[in-house]
Formats: C-alpha cells, structure tokens, sequence
C-alpha cells in the first residue's frame, strides 16, 4: 500500500535507498556464510560496510512502514463507516505531520559523512596581515578557542608556539582531543580579519589585520605507515617561551619528510620521545589532508585552502570590536556578541549554523 502513497522523497531517492536496503541484506548473508565467517579479515570487512549503512536501512524501513499506515488511513476515510473515518482522519492529520520529518531525517542520513568527523586535531593559528596587532589577536583567537574547548570538556596541549615580542604569537600550534574535535573546529579554517583600535594607537584609530587558521585532523599511525627512511630527525634546544611547559634541554624535534618537503616540529613536552609522537602525529595528519587536497583537485600543497597568503581580502570571517560584532562571510551570520564569542560561548551558535548550511548544500546535491 506504501506504494499507492506519495511521500516527500523523490523517485531516485527512493531508488538509492532500496540499494542500500539490499545491500545490506546481501551484507548481512554473507556474514551469516561459514566460510567468510572462518576469514576473520573478510568478516570484519563486511561487518563494518553493514554498519556503516544499518541507520540508513532502519530509517527507511520506519519511513516504508509510515507510508503504509498513511495508506490504511486513508483507505479508511474512503469508508462508509463514520466512526472509522473519524478515527483515520485524526491518524491521518497525526501520520502527515511525522511523514516530511521523517523524510528530512532519512535525507540528512544519505549526507555523505567527514569520515574525520570524529577524530581529534591540530589546531594552528598564524599572524597575517597586521604586525604586531596582527599577533596579538593570533593570542586572542588561541584564548578563545581554549575556553571553547574547556566548555566541551576537550583535552588542548602545546605543540609549539613562536611569540610575538610585543605579546600574542607569530604562529601557535595546539593537540585538541575530545568528541568530535574535528568536526566542531574544522570550519574554522581559513583567514579571520580583526578591526579594532590597537592599546598602542594614540589617536583611536580603527586598524585591520589578520590571522591564519588551519585545522588538520590527525590520523592515525595504523592509517598512514612512514618509511623511517623519508624522514630526517633533528633534535634542538628550545629557545623562547613556546608554551607552557618548555624547557631549555635539547628535546625539541624537527622531523622532514624528504620526499614532500614538509616540516614540522614540537618543543613543548621535556619528553624527547613525546615530542617526537606529536611530531609524527601533525605530519601525518599534514601528510593525510595534502593527498586529500590533491584527489580532490582544489590545491596543489597542504593547506593552501585554509590558510591562504593572510591577505585582508581572503577572509571567512570578521571581528569588529568597535561594533561588538563577528560576522561569518560564508553563510552572512552576525553575531552582536563579539564580546561573548572572543570568550568561547557563542562559538556553537555559529558552528551550528555552518553545519546547518553544510547540510543544506548537501541535500541540495542528493
């Protein structure tokens, strides 16, 4: 009868989710196969496709079953008996007003998924176009970005920061683990403008600057082997402050990846070998997202998409102090609360947002 029924779901749709439903049932056959059941790779193989697919096929299953009584309800209003078409208008009225929610939430299913989504990140966060107002603003951003963090019970550690000699830093790098890090702070990459009058300007100018942020998700050593032999390790002194916990022992690392041509470092931990971990851990994760970039065709080295040159124009994203705003240029979200935001409170009001739009853009292309 769920035929006989026009939901809000289109016609391909429905086609790609009866694929998905007898994809699984042929998943869920194969698991129940002795010999592949013997193959533990092959087993965990098709068990992981099943589960990856299971909360779309119980979706359309419940949305199948809705039509249906959508159906009997109105095969019941057509009756003749008045007491039945009263009840079927009141099932009806109640079936119809759950059928687009449903349909929105099968939808959002068929979204293809980060499969980053849910793993922790790099968050770095460089000076740009300003000088020293420009950093101290790179100190502002890192601040509220640990409030944030702290609210949401996330983990940040030093990787290695460059400060500014009038305060704030040149560049800062932090390891921020938790739920969904990297979901919640990936669209925060790009270039972020300040305007606001610097504590050293004397006649109450207004000045303009910028910062950098990129946000890598790390990647797990299982997921991404290097060869011992395409990198070159260098152990250095710490010089500077550099974080919380910097030392002056030669523990810092610098690990080159020969074949790229990327560095990266870390001086925070005393631990020679933990700052090697974490070394390890941000190149892969660099390493990772500059193959992503490439198959995707978008940019020709790592992080070009996110970070940019630091050039006023190339921005996401605004802060006027003077007006107590922050405005997101992507999705033409502003916020009266800059003050509120620079304290990490209103940051999940605008990710929140960017997500919805995400989504949406999404949906548009389903």
């Amino acid at each position: 009868m769920a035929a006989d029924v026009k939901g809000s779901i289109s016609g391909a749709l429905l086609d790609k989710l009866r694929a998905i439903s007898e994809k699984h049932l042929e998943l869920t056959d194969r698991l129940a196969d002795p010999v592949i059941a013997a193959n533990p790779e092959r087993y965990r193989r098709y068990a992981q496709e099943a589960a990856e697919i299971a909360e779309v096929v119980e979706a359309f299953a419940a949305y199948q079953t809705l039509l249906g009584q959508i159906a009997e309800a109105r095969e019941l209003k057509a009756g003749d008996d008045p007491d039945l078409r009263e009840l079927a208008d009141l099932e009806l009225a109640e079936l119809t007003v759950r059928e687009p929610v449903l349909a929105q939430d099968l939808k959002s299913l068929l979204i293809p998924r980060d499969p980053h989504d849910k793993s922790n990140a790099f968050l770095e966060i460089r000076a740009g176009t300003g000088g020293d107002e420009a950093a101290l603003f790179a100190g502002d951003l890192l601040r509220a970005y640990m409030r944030y963090a702290d609210a949401r019970r996330w983990r940040v550690e030093d990787v290695s920061a460059s400060e500014s000699d009038a305060g704030g830093f040149k560049e800062v790098v932090v390891a921020v683990s938790g739920q969904e890090v990297y979901r919640r702070l990936k669209y925060e990459a790009g270039v972020h403008r300040v305007q606001r009058v610097p504590a050293t300007e004397a006649q109450g100018r207004i000045h303009t600057s910028t910062c950098t942020v990129a946000v890598l998700a790390e990647v797990p050593e299982t997921e991404l082997k290097l060869d011992p032999k395409d990198l070159r390790v260098d152990v250095y002194r710490s010089s500077g402050a550099g974080g919380q916990h910097v030392n002056k022992t030669s523990s810092a690392i610098r690990i080159t990846h020969i074949p790229s041509g990327l560095v990266v470092q870390c001086q925070d931990e005393r631990s020679q070998h933990k700052n090697r971990d974490k070394a390890m851990a941000m190149l892969r994760s660099r390493l990772a997202q500059a193959d992503e970039a490439k198959r995707h065709a978008e940019v020709s080295e790592a992080r070009r998409s996110q970070v940019g040159s630091g050039e006023r124009s190339e921005k996401i994203r605004t802060y006027n102090y003077p007006q107590n705003r922050v405005t997101d240029h992507r999705i033409g979200l502003t916020l009266h609360k800059l003050d509120q935001f620079m304290e990490g409170h209103c940051l999940d009001e605008m990710t929140d947002a960017l997500i919805a739009h995400d989504q949406a853009e999404s949906l548009k292309a389903l």
